[in-house]
């Protein structure tokens, strides 16, 4: 048919659309794997990366003589468009394969093959005058340029999570100054504590954030240790001397990061720890902004009967049968996120699990599952910060009112009239509903002048020299 060219390869001869720059190899993908509805073309950073990688792997099968001059820079500008966004819609692959890689690993070598067999003035598919395995695919495997390109899509989309991060950091922050003022109860198991001021709750939210940009930055360094040269299982074959430290020495002047090559390339073939343990900061990272978005929907409970110590910004109606309900659904959704997320790092703990012997084929699950962590993390924050955290308002009467009647209060009595006098003055006020400042001036336990000073609100906010 006019429409289509015939390729072929080990199984047979296939048809592909004639204007395709993938080839047989991917078609077979896009048949064989149809599974997530998540395709390549849905992770940019990816496909950029595996451009980077066959951008350093020609330069060094050129400097080392393996391939001609004219070639390599064809190569070498076809990826350079590639890694501007171009040809993009040319990756139509899921995400989610058997294969260990290799559909992902075929499906740039092919559209490479045919954008640079087009800038040479020849049909697509003519892989005489330029191959997807010969020449794009030189010196090199599946197992040795699909892990490295995952690790390079790795970092870049790590600096761009970490600064989702740190706006949404700076918006709590901002709320903490705002509410600097603002007194309310604190509260342990749902129960009243002592006051503290809504400022430094949110303050508090900004610090346990903070404490993760350097474990993501930190576990994201273990990427710049690639295997390039490997090739197959770690033994170099197929390799010439010295390709590895050289493909690593290219690959960082191309990408900008400090990329070395694995000291022991047969441990780091089948290796997945460095995925593991940046799973596991995102999955931390996840953890405190569920628990953070918990906080805000129990403080914003209400409005009646509920904490209503602060709004939320209402961004859509709450009820298809309850007039005037509006619900809290931007930490709604970022909590499901944050839900998807753990689950991610279980299936990263279980992939890396199951490699065997020299290589772990699981590797495509793997990095879906981070590079979708990374994405729904980076989409989450994004929203909580823009329709939530910046909107957010405090009703400071009730605040205040909730810490003037609060029986918490006695516990800023403990170190002047002691634990047993403490405990009485709080089991009557529960019983008889009287207030614990009332209660202690009937029993003419303290001054109304020492009482004031100690159950000021602002003298509860901070250490005291007794």
């Amino acid at each position: 048919m006019e429409n289509f060219r015939n390729e072929s390869d080990l199984l047979g001869t296939l048809q592909v659309p004639k204007n395709a720059y993938y080839g047989v190899q991917t078609q077979r993908a896009i048949e064989n794997f149809k599974i997530s509805g998540q395709y390549l073309s849905s992770y940019p950073h990816f496909i950029k990366a595996l451009a980077m990688v066959k951008k350093a792997a020609a330069k060094t099968n050129y400097e080392l003589g393996l391939l001609e001059e004219n070639l390599y820079k064809k190569i070498a500008e076809t990826c350079d468009e590639i890694m501007e966004g171009q040809l993009h819609d040319q990756f139509p692959i899921d995400m989610i394969q058997g294969g260990a890689g290799t559909s992902v690993n075929m499906n740039a070598n092919e559209v490479i093959a045919n954008r640079v067999l087009e800038k040479l003035g020849k049909e697509k598919g003519d892989y005489q005058f330029c191959s997807p395995n010969d020449h794009v695919n030189l010196s090199q495997s599946t197992n040795d340029a699909y892990p490295t390109a995952i690790k390079m899509a790795l970092i870049q989309m790590n600096d761009e999570l970490v600064e989702k991060l740190k706006k949404t950091i700076a918006a709590f922050r901002a709320k903490g100054q705002e509410f600097s003022k603002v007194i309310k109860m604190g509260r342990t198991q749902l129960q009243d504590a002592v006051p503290m001021t809504l400022g430094q709750e949110f303050e508090a939210f900004a610090a346990t954030l903070e404490e993760d940009i350097s474990k993501l930055n930190s576990n994201a360094n273990l990427f710049v240790e690639i295997n390039m040269g490997a090739t197959a299982i770690g033994t170099g074959i197929n390799a010439p001397v010295g390709y590895a430290n050289l493909c690593a020495k290219n690959l960082s002047q191309i990408t900008g990061y400090p990329i070395i090559s694995a000291p022991n390339l047969v441990e780091a073939t089948p290796d997945t720890g460095s995925y593991v343990i940046y799973s596991s900061a995102m999955k931390r990272l996840a953890v405190k902004l569920s628990k953070i978005c918990n906080d805000l929907r129990l403080l914003s409970s209400g409005p009646r009967a509920g904490f209503f110590e602060i709004n939320l910004p209402p961004m859509q109606p709450g009820s298809s049968i309850m007039p005037g309900k509006v619900n809290p659904v931007i930490p709604e959704v970022v909590n499901q996120v944050c839900f998807k997320v753990i689950g991610n790092d279980l299936t990263v703990t279980f992939a890396a699990e199951a490699g065997q012997l020299q290589l772990n084929v699981m590797e495509p699950v793997l990095s879906h599952s981070i590079m979708e962590s990374i994405n729904f993390l980076g989409n989450a924050m994004d929203t909580l910060r823009e329709k939530c955290i910046t909107g957010i308002t405090a009703n400071k009467e009730v605040c205040l009112n909730m810490v003037k009647h609060s029986i918490g209060i006695v516990t800023a009595l403990n170190p002047y009239i002691g634990y047993k006098n403490s405990t009485e003055i709080a089991k009557e006020a529960l019983e008889t509903g009287k207030s614990v400042y009332n209660l202690v001036l009937e029993k003419g336990i303290l001054s109304q002048e020492k009482l004031d000073e100690i159950l000021d609100p602002e003298n509860m906010l901070k250490p005291h020299q007794f």
